[in-house]
C-alpha cells in the first residue's frame, strides 16, 4: 500500500513507522518530583568522537519538560526480562518509584540490569516537528556480557535473541 502522509492518515504512517523493529529504552532524570522515566524507541547511536547519542521525546508528552530541563539524563537499554518494568514506565512516569535504583554522581537515577546504559550531559536539542531531539554527550557507558534485548515491532514487544 502507498499513501502520502497526511494529517488524516497518520495511523497508516504509525503503523509504517512501526515495521522498522527497535530496541527499547528507558530515559531517566532527577527532578524534584523523584525519579522521572519515559519509554523511547528512537534511541540512537550518532558520534563515537564525540561520543554523542540521540532521543526523541514527543513535546506533547507531560515529560518533555523535565527532560528539556535536565542538564543530566541516563538511557538504559533494555534486557527482554525487564518487559514489565517498559509498561510500568510507559504508563507512568513515576513508575520508576518501586524500582531499587542506582544513582550516579550527577544524581540520576540508574536502572539495573540492563543490556547496555548511557549516562549523559545535555549536547543539544534541536526542533522534530512533533517531537524534540535530544543529543547526549556520553560521561559514562555501561553493558552487559549477555542476555537477549526487548525489542518493539508491529507495536509488540518481542524478544531478540542472538
Amino acid at each position: 500500500m502507498e499513501f502520502v502522509p497526511t494529517a488524516e492518515n497518520t495511523r497508516t504512517l504509525r503503523d509504517a513507522f512501526g515495521r522498522f523493529a527497535t530496541g527499547v529504552t528507558v530515559v531517566t532524570c532527577a527532578s524534584d518530583d523523584g525519579p522521572i522515566g519515559i519509554t523511547a524507541n528512537s534511541f540512537t547511536s550518532l558520534s563515537l568522537n564525540p561520543p554523542l547519542v540521540l532521543w526523541a521525546p514527543d513535546k506533547s508528552s507531560r515529560r518533555s519538560p523535565y527532560f528539556r530541563s535536565a542538564k543530566h539524563f541516563a538511557i538504559h537499554v533494555l534486557a527482554h526480562d525487564q518487559a514489565e518494568l517498559c509498561w510500568s514506565v510507559a504508563k507512568d512516569m513515576h513508575g520508576l518509584a518501586k524500582e531499587n535504583l542506582d544513582t550516579n554522581p550527577e544524581g540520576v537515577p540508574l536502572i539495573r540490569g540492563c543490556l547496555a546504559r548511557f549516562e549523559c550531559v545535555q549536547h543539544a536539542i534541536h526542533d522534530g516537528g512533533d517531537h524534540e531531539i535530544v543529543v547526549g554527550r556520553v560521561l559514562r557507558a555501561a553493558l552487559r556480557e549477555d542476555g537477549d534485548s526487548l525489542a518493539f515491532f508491529k507495536g509488540k514487544m518481542n524478544r531478540f535473541t542472538s
